[in-house]
């Protein structure tokens, strides 16, 4: 599955013309070991998190120094019930592992998409694309016009 969605991902960002630069790496479990391997800073990290908002799943992306802001979440979904996603639920959705997802919905994951604006206040937007070995670094502007998320701030400083 994961080589499946790196490739889907190489073959959207070419038919698209959009420079990108791919790293292969050892695997990694969190962001900062993410940022280390890429040699990027880890603000330019792109995370990505399933979360259940009430009875849908949606796929939510900030900055990796940052992390999720409940309540603001919820009051834009109107929402009673968040959660995230479990890794069975995350394995049963997407064949992906955690730390795996990259910060796409349609046509690479099944999922309505959201970004924080922390996306857009950096230059560069570097994230695990489908596995725990492969990142993609490309511009934020691009990964924006392409990935095509709504955008609303829902991020918060650790």
């Amino acid at each position: 599955m994961s080589q499946r969605i790196l490739q889907a991902i190489r073959d959207l960002l070419q038919r698209e013309a959009v420079p990108f630069r791919e790293v292969h790496h050892a695997p990694t479990f969190t962001s900062e070991e993410s940022a280390q391997a890429r040699g990027e800073d880890l603000r330019t990290g792109g995370k990505a998190i399933l979360m259940k908002v009430d009875a849908t799943f949606r796929l939510f992306v900030l900055s990796a120094a940052l992390k999720v802001d409940s309540p603001a979440i919820k009051q834009r979904f109107q929402a009673k019930k968040l959660r995230f996603a479990t890794s069975e639920e995350l394995q049963h959705l997407t064949g992906l592992v955690p730390g795996s997802v990259p910060p796409f919905g349609q046509p690479i994951l099944p999922f309505a998409l959201f970004a924080d604006p922390s996306i857009q206040a950096q230059d560069k937007i570097a994230f695990n694309a489908g596995s725990l070995t492969d990142s993609i670094v490309m511009a934020s502007e691009d990964y924006l016009k392409v990935a095509k998320p709504e955008v609303f701030a829902f991020a918060m400083k650790e």
